[in-house]
Formats: C-alpha cells, structure tokens, sequence
C-alpha cells in the first residue's frame, strides 16, 4: 500500500501548483483522505480533507479560498490546488488516507505518503 505524492516545486509568491497524490496498492475509493504540511522545527499540521465520497472537503482556516481539494476515484488520485501562494504556505506537504469522513485529525489516518517540498519566495 503506497501514496505516492508529487508536484511540489519552487513558485513565487501568489502563483499556483497543483499537488498530486497517487495510491497504489489498493483502492482507497472507501477512505477520506487528507494533506498535511510540515516545515522543519514545527509540528505538522492540517491543511484539507475529503470524504470518501467526495462530497465533503474541510480546509484549515489558512489555506481556505485559495486551496481546492478533489479527487479522481477512476484514478485513485487526489489533487490539491493551491492558488495565491504565501511564504508561510513552505513546507513539506503529505498526503495521507484513513477515515470515511473527512478529517482533521492525524490520529484518524492509516496510510501516509513521502512529503512532497512547496517553497514559496518572495
């Protein structure tokens, strides 16, 4: 079982990317799934989930607006985009599946993929 995520890179500040986050191994159309984000000497914290189903997405009061969370069951793939990025959006981003629902706890994911590193300059 593996989640593999992508499309992290260096942009400037109020440009876009788009992360991805593969899974292989299984299907993962039963799971919410999540990003998370972690920049060297804090915590990792939450950014964005979606149900299951899709039909639910929660979103850090920081990122709400300019990040869109979705999903491609078809593909086993989610996506987040992330538009008028900030210098305090830097860090490496995690994408990770477990709870029906759509969650904001660490505590209520199973799977985890490698970090994905977005750098945002001024």
């Amino acid at each position: 079982v593996q989640l593999q995520a992508s499309g992290g890179g260096l942009v400037q500040v109020g440009g876009s990317l788009r992360l991805s986050c593969a899974a292989s191994g299984r299907t993962f159309s039963s799971y919410g799934m999540g990003w998370f984000r972690q920049d060297p000497g804090k915590e990792r914290e939450f950014v964005a989930a979606i149900s299951w189903s899709g039909g639910s997405t929660v979103y850090a009061d920081s990122v709400k607006g300019r990040f869109t969370f979705s999903r491609d069951k078809a593909k086993n793939t989610m996506y987040l985009q992330m538009n008028s990025l900030k210098p305090e959006d830097t860090a490496v981003y995690h994408c990770a599946a477990g709870f029906a629902g759509a969650a904001r706890s660490m505590s209520l994911y199973n799977y985890w993929g490698q970090g994905t590193q977005v750098t945002v300059s001024s």
